[in-house]
This record gives C-alpha cells, sequence and structure tokens, in this order.
C-alpha cells in the first residue's frame, strides 16, 4: 500500500541532535516516526500549475479541459478536435501521441521554441555527443552569440523553425529547449497545426491572438508545475525561506544541523539521474559528518552569485530558476566529496583513459574512479561505453563491417596536445 508524508518538522531538540518528526499515513492510519537524515526526492513536478486566470471564457467550454498530469492514454480521446497548450516536453509528446487517434491536434504555444533531436550525428545520442568535457570548456571560452548562433544554424537546418511556425522570440541558450524526434514530421504531414497563444475560448471552440478560430472538443493544459513545492515541511525559515534557498541545490543554509537534503531539485541541461545520484552521495557524506558545510554567510553568498548568473543568461521564468549545466554541475558536486577525475594526473599516467574523459561523454563512470565510493571497473566501463552504445543497434551483420569511427594517428596527436594544455588552463583557472 501507498504511504503519504503528512510532516516533516524539526524536533524540540533539533539544534543539538538535528533530528526531525515525520508523520507518515498508510491506509488512513497515521504513524510518526524520529529521523536522523530527510531527503526530499519528490522533484519539480508534483503540483501542476494551472493558470486559468490567463485564458479568458475557460468555464464556458463546454467540452472537457484538463492539466498533462491527468493524461494516462489517448484512446478516450479518439476522434476528438484537441488543443494542447504549451510547448514544452510533456505538450509536444502528447501532442504527437495524440495525433494518431484525433481528428485533429492543435499545439499552441506563446514564445515559440527550439527543438532539439535526442537522436544527433552519425545517430548517436545527442548527451553522448554534446555534453562532454571537451565542449564544456568551449562553452566557457567562446562567446555566447557564437555558440547561440551555432546552435540555431545547426537546429534550423534539420528543419526551418520559422517555416514551421516554431521560430522563438528568444536565443538558443536564454531559455530550456524542446527535446522532440518526432514534431516536424508531424508539422509537415498535417497531423498538428501549430498555432499562436489562446486569446479566449468560447463554448465550443479557441479564439487564438493571430484571430483564428478553431472548434474543439478537449484542452489540454501542459503548462508545467509550480517549481517548488514542498507542503509537509514546516512552515520556517530556518528550513527553507520564502525563496527557496539552497545551497548548490541541495542544503538549506541556515538549518542549525545539516540533516535536510533536496534531490533533484534542479534541471540539468543533460541527464538528471546522475545529478540526483551525486547531490545523494554528498549528502550522505554531510549527513555522517565526513564532509563539513561552509558557513551560512559562505552558502548564502554562493547562492547569491548563482542567482545573478542564472538572471544573467536567462529569461525570468520559473522554468530556468534551478537550470545548471551539466558537466560544470557534476564536477562542482564532485569536487565536494572529492571524486572529481584529476585529468592532468590522468593524462601523465593513463593518456588512453583521458582522452575518452575530456571528448567522450561525461557518464557516472567518471566519478568511481577515485575517491570514496571507488570503483574498480570504473576505467574499463568508461573505454568500452562506445561499444555498448552502438551494439544494441547492430542487430544486422554486415559482411564489410568496419568500424563507425577511426580517428588518424595526426589528429589523435593534436588532440592529445590540445588535451594536456586545456588541461593546464582549467588548473590555473
Amino acid at each position: 500500500s501507498q504511504s503519504k508524508v503528512c510532516s516533516v518538522r524539526k524536533r524540540s531538540d533539533f539544534s543539538c541532535t538535528g533530528q526531525w518528526d515525520v508523520i507518515v499515513e498508510t491506509a488512513g492510519k497515521q504513524k510518526s516516526y524520529v529521523f536522523d537524515g530527510i531527503m526530499v526526492c519528490s522533484g519539480l513536478y508534483s503540483d501542476p500549475f494551472l493558470p486559468l486566470q490567463n485564458f479568458p471564457g475557460i468555464k464556458r467550454f463546454k467540452g472537457q479541459y484538463i492539466h498533462s498530469l491527468e493524461y494516462k492514454n489517448p484512446e478516450k480521446f479518439r476522434g476528438k478536435k484537441i488543443v494542447v497548450v504549451g510547448i514544452g516536453n510533456s505538450g509536444t509528446d502528447l501532442a504527437i501521441e495524440l495525433s494518431h487517434v484525433a481528428s485533429q491536434v492543435f499545439l499552441s504555444t506563446r514564445r515559440g521554441a527550439w527543438i532539439w533531436n535526442r537522436v544527433w550525428d552519425n545517430g548517436m545520442p545527442v548527451d553522448t555527443v554534446l555534453f562532454t568535457r571537451f565542449n564544456a570548456v568551449l562553452t566557457r571560452f567562446y562567446p555566447t552569440f557564437l555558440i547561440n548562433r551555432w546552435a540555431e544554424n545547426k537546429l534550423n537546418a534539420r528543419f526551418n523553425h520559422d517555416v514551421y511556425g516554431l521560430l522563438p522570440q528568444h536565443r538558443f541558450l536564454s531559455h530550456q529547449a524542446t527535446f522532440s524526434d518526432d514534431l516536424p514530421n508531424h508539422i509537415i504531414s498535417g497531423r498538428i497545426l501549430i498555432k499562436p497563444n489562446v486569446r479566449e475560448f468560447t463554448e465550443t471552440s479557441a479564439i487564438f491572438e493571430d484571430g483564428t478560430e478553431e472548434d474543439l472538443d478537449v484542452i489540454i493544459f501542459a503548462t508545467g508545475y509550480t517549481t517548488f513545492s514542498f507542503p509537509f515541511l514546516e512552515n520556517n525559515s530556518t528550513v527553507l525561506d520564502s525563496q527557496c534557498s539552497m545551497f548548490k541545490f541541495v542544503f538549506p543554509p541556515q538549518l542549525e544541523k545539516p540533516s535536510l537534503a533536496f534531490i533533484g531539485i534542479l534541471q540539468p541541461v543533460g541527464a538528471t539521474i546522475p545529478t540526483s545520484e551525486l547531490q545523494s552521495r554528498w549528502a550522505v557524506r554531510v549527513f555522517k559528518g565526513l564532509n563539513k558545510l561552509p558557513s551560512v554567510s559562505g552558502m548564502m553568498d554562493d547562492i547569491r552569485k548563482k542567482r545573478e548568473k542564472i538572471e544573467k543568461e536567462f529569461l525570468n521564468n520559473p522554468r530556468d530558476t534551478c537550470r545548471v549545466q551539466y558537466v560544470d554541475y557534476m564536477d562542482e558536486i564532485a569536487s565536494e566529496i572529492g571524486v572529481k577525475p584529476n585529468l592532468l594526473s590522468l593524462f601523465l599516467w593513463d593518456p588512453k583513459l583521458a582522452k575518452d574523459i575530456f571528448f567522450g561523454p561525461c557518464t557516472p563512470y567518471q566519478y568511481r574512479l577515485q575517491g570514496p565510493g571507488k570503483w574498480a571497473g570504473a576505467r574499463r566501463a568508461i573505454l568500452t561505453q562506445r561499444e555498448r552504445i552502438i551494439k544494441p543497434l547492430r542487430t544486422r551483420t554486415l559482411s564489410h563491417d568496419q568500424p563507425p569511427y577511426s580517428v588518424p594517428f595526426w589528429l589523435k596527436s593534436i588532440c592529445a596536445v590540445l588535451l594536456f594544455v586545456l588541461t593546464l588552463i582549467i588548473i590555473k583557472g
């Protein structure tokens, strides 16, 4: 049976023990527990955001309207005319799935979006190609406008966002992009029609900001979630202040004892699970007293700097308030634990591994090479991960099978020199 956490409160002797009173409800019965440490892993997608006040006429609409959280399967929407409001990942995935059974699907967006594809160059997963240490270094040194230009040209080469009605009002790096390999195919086939923001709803239709009107049976609001929602936590500024301040998005800085940690309450530009794993490893070590946190003022200073950086780089949008760059954040937390790979040492003593760590995908194995939680199989796992990515794809044996990628010796040599120079720059920086 499911259990619901009703409340998490500091004990009266918290300043000495760091313990928490937790009330859990199971099968209608409540029970109280005492815990030495709490990890909040409820994520960012638990409290749906449904801004009905922004859509005049919604109350008189005679059809059905739901939040995307309530959607389970497409069958009940067969033959319907549907508008999906919102072009994030959920809204786009819903529109695509529904388009196979619906009479017509409209996808409404206020500001448009840049659409990434998960399958990148040479058919490789996008994160294995883009989220590398080499690219992270380039990002630090390249001007933002050049990165924006490269990314936008790359995505427009796949399909022209202007022609498809998706061209956003913001630059690529300013706001979270949407992942979808199928959306352009469904637009060009007419299964999905892109529409601007809804101006108002009538009893049976939606009137959009461009003046067009479409008859509807169903409205699905893919309008996201309240970024921070922890109704079970006591309303105490030392637990969580009004700005939900968290040191490195994990620890509330004002607590007398660091026995509360938030896991996965962030939006990495990359995979979420590896960042959550590193956060958990760090939290456990802090709980056990193996790692110490900085002073309150030191933590607040770090939080302030991160907020200023986010405000400078991104749009004023709740989705971007806890956005982090994947490799940079992984290294930041790994440094706290003592498991960040030492590139200079590896370059000198294990150049083959150093090359794969620097130019290859930044997978969690890299944080098992040294320090707490060291794993003897990490090196081999890193050196063979490319083979494991390709293996499931090779279900047909080719008579003239060639390695998918062969690097000339001269290029390897140049890369090795570059690796060494960049490593020195990083260390001195």
